[in-house]
């Protein structure tokens, strides 16, 4: 039923709630449902409106708060980046790029309980002391949302600065899975299209095999069987997980991966099926489709509405690394997957009309490619070019839009040196530290990132199998014994220029 006619939506949601017990509506012989989902809609949409008042009323006449997001696909260093970014705003002395702590008008921070009495807090305390014991380790990856408030006192700035008292800025950081943000594309596609679309992407793939021999032998138009539909979901998951492991980003539907407590409900078994079918009531098609429906409005929707739709500003990190030590066709997945990713936002500047009438919007969204400290600093110009590259479309888009973006090359925590070796007559730039599996010292040279960053994305969108004139190679590294001076946070590389094109504006 179309938007247009809520009235009669309304009306007859009414009267079929409360008078009459049929399925169909009296008034327009439309399934009740349909009804209830535009109401819902209606309700939200009213309500996010409510609350974008009054956001907005507080942050202009009492504390301004930032909404900071932080999102990456599995491995990029989600936990570790809010670890080190709140320890080294806590502890300013690496900060020398952020621009109000060069200055020193940051006069305290501190952590305060967050806002939303309903989302997990953030365990920094626990993370910090992973990364700082005497035994260091990485500590658990993100696996749902979770939120951390951090507060500063800030002098202002300029002629009238000391005419001012320090004022409170409150940071709320938002940590949640990419995978999950991946799902927001799934809310325009009905689940024909996502299933062709599957199983298309499926069948160039080896670790898709299985599945797809599950797939095939199933008659779409049979009664539904439940272990048969626990079956095909579970095989589903396996192939998901083992394209992950690949080096593959698209990844749908990203609770597969990261089911919490949805573990085994209906929601969640559900896969796409080969042929169209005829949809027949109790059929296993109609089913399959019909949960895919209610994964996008239980679960996908409410996360956009309580938590994605209210992010002022947004980190996107990625192991860009790790994609090119994989080859091509995780590279090109990746800058697929990026511009997916973007298209969930809705950037563009944060005015205050514009919160009043259409809701937040993203004002700036940083792209950082981690790891930055498995390279000598002779490459990282490199990295940073080939990161700006593979996120070219989804930047444009963005800019066009009104929102900021940056590319940029970081280490959240720096767990390598720098040295010079000498191998085969000639010198290498090398980067030291312990490796993750064996806990030895070693000394590794990763190849020679090129300069054009042409040479790595060119291939990845003609298909290419693997690189033809260059070897790329990743090593895992463990945090190192940290001794910290009184005043210093964890040490990175470049998160202080991170902190200052997200959140300089408002210090």
């Amino acid at each position: 039923m179309a938007l247009a006619n809520c009235a009669r939506a309304v009306k007859c949601l009414v009267a079929s709630g409360m008078l009459w017990p049929a399925r169909l509506c009296w008034a327009c012989k439309t399934d009740r449902g349909r009804h209830a989902l535009v109401i819902s809609t209606l309700a939200d949409t009213v309500l996010r409106q409510i609350e974008n008042v009054q956001d907005a009323v507080n942050e202009t006449l009492f504390e301004p708060v930032i909404r900071v997001g932080v999102t990456g696909l599995a491995r990029s260093g989600k936990t570790v980046f809010i670890t080190s970014l709140v320890a080294n705003m806590m502890d300013r002395g690496r900060m020398t790029h952020l621009a109000a702590a060069a200055d020193g008008r940051i006069d305290a921070a501190f952590l305060q309980p967050q806002p939303d009495d309903t989302v997990p807090r953030f365990d920094f305390e626990t993370h910090l002391a992973a990364l700082t014991s005497q035994t260091p380790h990485w500590p658990d990856s993100t696996r749902a949302v979770s939120e951390l408030r951090l507060s500063l006192r800030v002098r202002g700035a300029g002629l009238l600065a000391g005419l001012q008292g320090p004022r409170t800025l409150h940071i709320d950081i938002i940590d949640y899975p990419g995978e999950w943000l991946l799902d927001l594309a799934l809310m325009e596609k009905s689940y024909d299209v996502w299933a062709e679309e599957t199983l298309k992407r499926a069948n160039g793939r080896a670790q898709a095999q299985s599945f797809l021999a599950q797939a095939q032998g199933v008659d779409p138009d049979a009664p539904l069987d439940e272990p048969q539909a626990k079956a095909l979901a579970a095989g589903f998951t396996d192939y998901l997980q083992s394209v992950r492991d690949a080096g593959f980003y698209d990844c749908t539907p990203g609770r597969f991966l990261l089911p919490g407590d949805l573990e085994g409900s209906p929601v969640l078994t559900f896969a796409p099926l080969t042929g169209a079918g005829s949809g027949a009531r109790g059929s296993l098609r109609r089913e399959m489709a019909r949960r895919y429906e209610a994964y996008k409005r239980e679960v996908v929707r409410p996360f956009f509405r309580d938590h994605f739709a209210r992010v002022d500003r947004q980190v996107v990190l990625v192991d860009a690394l790790g994609a090119i030590h994989k080859g091509p066709q995780a590279v090109e997945d990746m800058r697929g997957a990026m511009a997916d990713i973007l298209g969930a936002f809705r950037p563009g500047r944060n005015a205050f009309l514009t919160q009043l009438i259409a809701g937040k919007r993203v004002e700036k969204i940083l792209f950082a490619a981690t790891k930055a400290d498995h390279l000598h600093h002779s490459q990282h110009g490199k990295l940073t070019a080939i990161m700006e590259a593979l996120v070219r479309d989804a930047s444009d888009r963005a800019r066009f839009a009104g929102a900021q973006t940056q590319a940029l090359a970081l280490a959240s925590l720096r767990v390598t040196t720098e040295d010079r070796v000498k191998h085969d007559g000639q010198m290498l730039d090398v980067v030291r530290g312990r490796l993750l599996e064996t806990g030895k010292q070693a000394a590794f040279f990763p190849g020679e990132l090129p300069s054009d960053p042409a040479k790595l994305v060119a291939p990845a969108r003609a298909g290419a199998q693997k690189w033809l004139d260059a070897d790329y190679r990743v090593m895992n590294f463990a945090p190192s014994v940290l001794s910290l001076r009184p005043g210093d946070g964890p040490p990175h590389i470049r998160l202080d220029k991170a902190a200052q094109f997200l959140l300089g504006d408002k210090l």
